[in-house]
């Protein structure tokens, strides 16, 4: 009996069986049932020891690339060496089979820093790509087994809107300012395996308040929007840290939504941890930004005209 784990049955199997009916036919002497994520094989002993040997690369293959396909699984049985190219940059794989390596300098710097450090704080401008590439290091470190769940979290700051106009439950009020770290999480993970993980709280997405009381151990934390966070929140959340657990704190100083006179926790815990050992700051600029290439020019149009004003309430004063 093989029990297949931490992979997408679908991708796995094909989509309509496709590739469990091929990976039959290949070995016509066994006689071979699949269950959910049981694969029950009966039939000669010898042959039955190379099929559980094969099925178990074809599963590393499909974790690390969350792709299968036919011509894959036939160089697998064949004993041929395998042709997919590997990325020696790449921290982890997309659900289409795409490398996910980092794209500049400082995210290369995030990168490192990520494997010396077990405190990071990437601070930069939107596009930067802080938050992408911390929750890959996240999925990375998870598919290796390295944690045993990743926790996103975020300030539900209220930008423009009031919560209590917005309808539904308190989840419904959440969810839209937790959005962007699903859509990361969708592109690397599998939707079935990924709400997998959710059902079974090994990824875990809340807002910064529901952090208060609780020691993270055995996970990769990343607080995302940090600049939206207060003094007392910031340090609590740092103050969460537990065994065998990395923290990634990424923010915009750019784009704080306090409440005017209210400091950025953010800014405030760079003055203050800034020499502390085992934490790694990492600031990032317009040159980081892997969006369109309007993105930068906006960020750098913005850069100008807040430098404009405060030369111009200089000369004024």
């Amino acid at each position: 009996m093989i029990v297949l784990e931490d992979i997408d049955l679908v991708t796995f199997y094909g989509v309509n069986n496709v590739h469990l009916q091929m990976i039959k036919a290949l070995y016509p002497k066994l006689r071979i049932v699949a269950r959910g994520n049981i694969i029950k094989v009966m039939g000669d002993e010898e042959e039955m020891c190379a099929f559980e040997e094969n099925i178990e690369k074809m599963q590393q293959h499909c974790a690390k690339f969350n792709s299968l396909n036919e011509e894959t699984i036939l160089s697998i049985i064949k004993g041929e060496s395998q042709t997919q190219a590997t990325d020696s940059s790449a921290i982890c794989y997309s659900v289409t089979g795409k490398p996910i390596a980092p794209r500049s300098e400082n995210q290369m710097k995030l990168v490192q820093a990520y494997n010396t450090d077990d405190m990071l704080f990437a601070i930069g401008p939107a596009g930067s790509g802080k938050t992408y590439v911390s929750i890959a290091l996240a999925v990375r470190a998870l598919k290796n087994k390295e944690v045993r769940k990743i926790i996103l979290s975020r300030p539900a700051v209220e930008a423009g809107e009031k919560l209590g106009f917005l309808p539904g439950d308190m989840k419904d009020k959440i969810d839209p300012y937790l959005q962007p770290l699903y859509d990361a999480l969708q592109d690397m993970i599998p939707a079935q395996k990924l709400t997998e993980y959710m059902e079974q709280n090994i990824i875990q997405i809340a807002p910064l308040a529901f952090m208060r009381g609780r020691t993270l151990n055995d996970a990769v934390v990343i607080l995302d929007e940090a600049q939206n966070t207060t003094t007392q929140q910031i340090k609590m959340f740092l103050t969460r840290m537990g065994m065998n657990t990395k923290m990634i704190i990424t923010g915009d100083m750019t784009q704080i939504d306090l409440p005017r006179g209210v400091k950025s926790g953010l800014k405030e815990a760079k003055e203050v941890l800034s020499e502390v050992k085992g934490i790694s700051f990492i600031e990032m600029n317009e040159k980081d930004i892997v969006r369109h290439r309007l993105v930068t020019r906006i960020v750098n149009a913005y850069n100008k005209y807040e430098k404009d004003k405060k030369d111009e309430r200089f000369i004024k004063n």
